[in-house]
């Protein structure tokens, strides 16, 4: 009762305002931000081949918030009719030349008119200042691809789906638990960017006086980038790599600092995000509502993977006979970025397809 009171209330107050306002200028602009010009690469430059199974082509939409983003949308060859749809990202800090792009690709050969999308403020997306995370604007990208998809004409709107990697994993299951358009979700060797920035590896940062200091040091960084009038950036994936690097990290190095998927606007890759986008991620909390999430999911993790405890505690929040968690056998973190050996590609699209039915 509480919740739909403040939800009147809010509606409400908008309707006043919207009312007042319209009494004094008859002329208040609603429109849909307008689509930014953005300078696009036209030669093949992703990490993996390209596939001669399907067409290509670069697309552009606008989200909620003004930003145009940029995607590469893969069409399977010879289709008719209208198809389900897929939007990708991740993983958190790459391109959608890398990973996103390499599974887009992958589900379009299975019969899916895919694209992989770069969020606000990274790779050929627009947004200002660059390499700026949110955890809601990057949600928000995902609804923004469900909106482009909704009514491009070669897709079927009532099977629309959505795949995240690493961080964009759990990005993805908190855009479905807000967006009932999104019919199925996968998270592929997910992250819950919200717990690990404010609780460290393994919750072994969780305490108060540890979130205290790391605030204290970001505002201290907000002050300086402000007085600078620039962003520090937090760095990318460490290169050398010191003797004493974990293994996970080894794992990051061998995909982001070498050829094996190197990419010269990915975060990962060169210099990472500004510093103070931890912020934010430290003072919002995913899942809140996961068990309300109605729609099918399927969580994919590597059985040797660092991260698989984020993937097998956000099951346990979610509900119903239509959620699944698949781990894969002898696989790492990254095995599931672009290991097609290790990546239960079939797997996958038999879930979209199965909770994403065409319909009689």
């Amino acid at each position: 009762m509480k919740k739909n009171i403040i939800l009147v209330s809010f509606l409400m107050m908008g309707t006043f305002i919207s009312n007042s306002q319209n009494m004094e200028n008859k002329n208040t602009d609603t429109r849909v931000a307008p689509m930014e010009q953005l300078s696009l690469t036209k030669e093949w430059d992703k990490v993996f081949p390209k596939s001669d199974k399907v067409g290509h082509r670069k697309v552009t939409f606008v989200n909620r918030y003004g930003i145009t983003l940029a995607a590469d949308m893969y069409v399977p060859e010879n289709v008719e009719g209208k198809l389900p749809a897929i939007a990708v990202s991740g993983p958190f800090g790459a391109v959608k030349e890398q990973s996103s792009g390499l599974y887009a690709q992958q589900l379009a050969e299975r019969g899916f008119l895919t694209i992989a999308f770069d969020p606000s403020f990274t790779g050929e997306s627009g947004g200002e200042p660059r390499r700026v995370a949110s955890p809601d604007i990057n949600v928000e990208d995902f609804s923004a691809a469900v909106d482009f998809l909704s009514v491009c004409e070669e897709v079927d709107a009532e099977r629309i789906g959505i795949l995240g990697i690493c961080g964009w994993g759990g990005i993805a299951i908190q855009a479905a638990v807000n967006d009932p358009r999104i019919k199925a979700t996968v998270a592929s060797t997910m992250y819950d960017m919200t717990r690990v920035t404010a609780n460290g590896y393994y919750d072994t940062d969780n305490s108060k006086e540890k979130r205290n200091a790391a605030r204290a040091a970001l505002a201290a960084q907000r002050t300086e980038d402000y007085r600078n009038g620039n962003y520090r950036r937090a760095g990318g994936v460490v290169d050398p790599l010191p003797d004493d690097a974990p293994v996970f990290v080894k794992d990051y190095h061998a995909y982001y600092k070498t050829p094996r998927g190197y990419h010269e606007r990915s975060g990962n890759s060169t210099d990472g995000w500004n510093m103070t986008s931890a912020l934010p991620f430290m003072n919002f909390k995913f899942f809140e509502y996961a068990g309300e999430l109605d729609s099918a999911v399927m969580i994919v993790h590597g059985e040797k993977a660092h991260s698989r405890y984020f993937g097998e505690d956000t099951f346990k929040l979610l509900h119903g006979d239509n959620k699944e968690l698949l781990i894969v056998a002898d696989a790492s973190h990254c095995d599931l970025y672009d290991n097609l050996d290790k990546i239960p590609m079939g797997q996958i699209a038999a879930f979209f397809n199965s909770r994403m039915p065409a319909q009689d």
